[in-house]
């Protein structure tokens, strides 16, 4: 069973889930981070494509609303992470990365829609 198909409760649960999995992680003070390659920016770059692709999966039809929420959040993290005692700050840099991530997630959307249409949120 595809994704999109799930039931909506369930679909909402999941994406609601990886939000609060990707709050949890960059709300986390830096010390506790796991050392990852890549660097910070990058890490955004690819968390947001993650929760853009992980929303187009579960909700194909939602095209504006999926990158909508996605930035939106982005930069509630931002704001969050500034204002949280856990030594992370809010920076203009990152939420261009969760915006480039975003948009690389768009774009992954509109390359499987088109090479798969009936199958991908088209209608």
């Amino acid at each position: 069973m595809l994704p999109y198909r799930f039931p909506r409760p369930l679909r909402i649960g999941l994406y609601v889930l990886a939000c609060l999995v990707l709050l949890t992680l960059c709300l986390l003070p830096s010390p506790d981070l796991p050392d990852a390659p890549g660097g910070d920016r990058l890490h955004h770059v690819v968390a947001w494509f993650i929760l853009t692709v992980t929303g187009y999966a579960l909700a194909p039809d939602r095209r504006l609303a999926i990158p909508a929420f996605a930035l939106a959040f982005g930069a509630f993290v931002e704001v969050a992470q500034g204002l949280a005692p856990t030594g992370r700050h809010a920076d203009l840099p990152d939420f261009a990365a969760d915006a480039i991530g975003v948009g690389l997630g768009v774009l992954a959307f509109a390359v499987v829609r088109r090479l798969a249409p009936g199958r991908v949120g088209a209608t």
